[in-house]
């Protein structure tokens, strides 16, 4: 079973927590706290321009001693993740993860984006996945039984 991004998004939703390229990280943070999430898209008039992440402020704020108060997400914020379309395989998307090293990817259809996706929900998806494969492989052995 070749699971894609849009089972993923099916499960999950789609829901996008966005913040502005001028909102503080401190604001940025909240919002993350807030949702327990670990990363918010950075959109502008509805234009995708990256996405800031806990790493993003562990790396570049708490280790170059900044102030989350007065740096401002575009000045943190990742913009080169790898795009990914709904129709892209799990299997894709984990390749993509961990040859990068990252842990998220913005999920696009044409230059609209429509979600993201974690390395938790394609862990979960995998899970899932294999799951569903047991049970069948069971039922086929009870019924051929």
């Amino acid at each position: 079973m070749n699971k894609k991004v849009a089972d993923v998004l099916l499960r999950k939703g789609s829901n996008i927590t966005t913040v502005t390229p001028d909102a503080s990280v401190l604001d940025a943070l909240r919002i993350m706290a807030d949702k327990n999430i670990g990363s918010v898209m950075v959109m502008e008039d509805g234009r995708y321009l990256g996405i800031m992440t806990e790493r993003d402020y562990s790396r570049k704020i708490i280790l170059k001693g900044k102030s989350s108060t007065d740096t401002k997400v575009k000045d943190i914020m990742t913009s080169d993740f790898p795009r990914v379309t709904a129709a892209d395989s799990i299997d894709y998307c984990m390749q993509l993860m961990s040859d990068r090293n990252i842990r998220y990817l913005p999920v696009f259809e044409g230059e609209q984006v429509i979600g993201i996706i974690s390395i938790n929900d394609v862990v979960k998806e995998t899970i899932l996945s294999h799951e569903e494969t047991i049970t069948q492989l069971k039922d086929y052995l009870h019924s051929s039984m």
